[in-house]
């Protein structure tokens, strides 16, 4: 085991980035096309939202000048759209003292000027937007990648899910369009200031109504923010009711509770209709008011300027560029309803998004890792108190050691903690008090990907991708050929069902693997653990779901490949023991008593109580029978022997414990 920072500068950039991936133990099965955005959002939670974003979106910095430069040329052709009309008006059809052609020329230049640059403008904000929309998943989903079990058991997915999809949505909405409502401002101030050249009193006239306009808008936008986070906060649980009733599909039709589910969702999206209809309403009430105050400037403009120019103060082409210039007035202000709500909107969603990624793991490497390379094994867990969150301790004064290359059986009832220590070791989570080690050095001082690369974990209710069977054995090391994959579903005693499936290894599994039984889902993973190799095995519970026979064919196999690795076997069958060097009996968090199978048959009353406790409960969905052929197959071996005489001293026939299943 090396115990000294690795030298590479790959290495030195591992330890310079706890977060970043070490290529030696985290494999990866394709090339990738896209980068890593390679930044993060401003860790300073007391700036605004949108500085937050500023380093993803500074990112983009190039796109987003040529854009606002192309914008602005586009702004500059609209707005000398007026000026010509008034010298069109003046000279060529009022005075006649130009001809006409050229006015026409012009107005033609500068349409299609304004038509190409709003294009490009268009073109390179909306691009940009969706390429911030990109870097933000990849910075969520990177980060939920390295955030910890203890994050995931408090929170539902179907809010990691809103927050990663119609959140990012309303923010990249609000980034495309707030620099078209930027672009809408400065042509405000540059329309006011044409106007203010023409005539002060009519420019007076037109912006008279504005600042009723502002004062509606602050009101609307501290309406429409709360009414946002509720919508964000409701969309996430009805995606997170369909999440749950979707993957737990077989739930809901066993227990015949498609009604019940239908009207829980359905009271979850009333909750959602009454915030959004909250949320149209307030639009209703206040954008009319928003968008009809101007045009009261308009009727001033036309009383007072329709009289200038009857008096000859002011010339036609004048009145009619001013009231081209008031239709630029107005365009922010059509808007401003639509972009308040959208404002808002962006800020409820990045704040939501914001929790997430100020969520800060809690298993992380240490500043100086040491690098867990071709350990040998051993494994110690000393006065080791653990428990989840805030609740009791599960496991209260731990002490288990487990010698390299040394397999051992912990046993005991549910709740003793015996899954537990499967965490910890991997450290899923970690110890309050005590240590968990491997050769010799505390798994916290350990480089997380080096010591999962060593730990392999199958357990009692497998993960199987919606992908190949191929795939789906080779998850842990891609590059695997399917010689290789062959071998390892021999070894789990899959190889003869996946042969009989329509495209063999390349037969698509559905979501879950739930096209599969549970035995076939169990032997896949064990497989895939297989095919790592890992100097490290923890096996919890791995074939309950397996039918003996196959489960005798597996341990037979098994039994060669755990020569010299170190293996943890958590037992709830009886036929699962005979793997063990060594039995480890587990109560109220502790291990009360150690030694082989007969040793504590012989002198552990408690040990034999746990055994036949276990035989009421077989869980075996392979086989109806699967319990008396269980049993036979452990009597065979020598498993039961004294079991019927500590806990049914009556004998076979009698009325104990035993008795009907003997």
């Amino acid at each position: 085991m090396t115990t000294t920072a690795p030298a590479s500068a790959a290495d030195d950039a591992q330890l310079s980035d706890p977060a970043a991936p070490d290529d030696r133990f985290e494999p990866v099965g394709v090339t990738p096309r896209y980068t890593s955005p390679g930044v993060t959002i401003s860790p300073d939670a007391a700036r605004g939202w949108v500085r937050r974003l500023g380093p993803v979106i500074k990112r983009h910095r190039l796109l987003f000048g040529v854009s606002v430069a192309a914008a602005f040329i586009a702004l500059t052709a609209q707005l000398a759209v007026p000026a010509v009309i008034r010298s069109t008006i003046d000279q060529a059809l009022d005075s006649r003292s130009r001809e006409l052609t050229p006015f026409i020329w012009a107005l033609v230049a500068l349409g299609l000027t304004r038509g190409a640059f709003a294009f490009a403008y268009r073109y390179g904000l909306y691009s940009m937007a969706y390429k911030i929309d990109y870097d933000l998943r990849a910075i969520i989903y990177e980060h939920l990648t390295r955030l910890s079990f203890s994050f995931y058991d408090r929170i539902q997915s179907g809010q990691v899910i809103s927050r990663a999809n119609s959140d990012i949505r309303s923010v990249q909405m609000y980034l495309a369009f707030a620099p078209l409502m930027a672009m809408s401002l400065l042509s405000f101030v540059i329309a006011l200031a044409f106007m203010l050249s023409i005539n002060v009193v009519l420019t007076l006239l037109a912006i008279f109504a504005l600042p009723g306009v502002y004062l509606v808008g602050v009101r609307l936008r501290n309406y429409i923010f709360p009414l946002s986070w509720i919508v964000q906060s409701r969309l996430a649980d009805v995606a997170t009711i369909v999440e749950e009733n979707v993957t737990g599909v077989r739930v809901v039709k066993s227990f015949a509770a498609e009604g019940q589910q239908v009207k829980l969702l359905g009271r979850a999206a009333q909750k959602l209709q009454w915030a959004m209809v909250r949320q149209v309403l307030a639009r209703a009430h206040h954008a009319p008011i928003m968008e009809n105050l101007p045009r009261v400037g308009i009727a001033l403009v036309l009383l007072y300027g329709g009289w200038l120019v009857i008096e000859g103060r002011l010339s036609l082409g004048t009145i009619v560029a001013f009231n081209a210039y008031i239709l630029m007035l107005q365009a922010p202000f059509r808007l401003l309803g639509f972009f308040m709500m959208l404002g808002q909107r962006a800020r409820a969603s990045a704040e939501r998004i914001f929790e997430i990624l100020d969520e800060k793991p809690d298993i992380v490497d240490p500043v100086d890792p040491v690098v867990l390379d071709e350990p040998a094994g051993r494994v110690d867990f000393e006065g080791v108190v653990f428990g989840y969150g805030e609740g009791p301790a599960v496991l209260d004064g731990l002490e288990l050691h487990i010698e390299p290359g040394e397999t051992v059986a912990i046993v005991g009832r549910t709740g003793c903690g015996k899954s537990t220590i499967a965490r910890l070791l991997p450290r899923f989570y970690d110890v309050r008090t005590g240590h968990v080690s491997v050769d010799g050095v505390d798994v916290r001082q350990l480089q997380l990907a080096s010591l999962r690369a060593n730990v392999g974990l199958v357990l009692d209710e497998p993960f199987l991708f919606s992908t190949s069977i191929h795939d789906n054995i080779a998850y842990g090391r891609p590059d695997a050929d399917r010689d290789e994959v062959v071998a390892a579903a021999r070894s789990a005693q899959a190889h003869g069902f996946i042969e009989q499936l329509s495209d063999g290894y390349d037969t698509i599994i559905g979501e879950r693997g739930y096209t599969l039984s549970g035995g076939q889902r169990q032997r896949i993973a064990i497989a895939r653990t297989l095919l790592v190799n890992p100097r490290i095995l923890i096996l919890d519970d791995a074939t309950s779901a397996i039918d003996v026979h196959v489960e005798e064919a597996i341990h037979d196999a098994l039994r060669n490949l755990l020569k010299g690795r170190t293996t943890i076997v958590i037992a709830h069958r009886l036929s699962t023991i005979s793997l063990a060097d060594r039995v480890v009996l587990m109560e109220g968090g502790r291990v009360v008593a150690s030694g082989s199978h007969s040793s504590l048959m012989a002198g552990e009353p408690r040990y034999a109580q746990v055994l036949a406790h276990a035989e009421d409960e077989p869980g075996d969905d392979e086989a109806p029978d699967g319990l008396e052929r269980e049993i036979e197959a452990t009597r065979s071996r020598g498993l039961l022997e004294g079991i019927e005489a500590t806990v049914n001293p009556l004998g076979p026939g009698g009325m104990g414990p035993m008795g009907g299943v003997s």
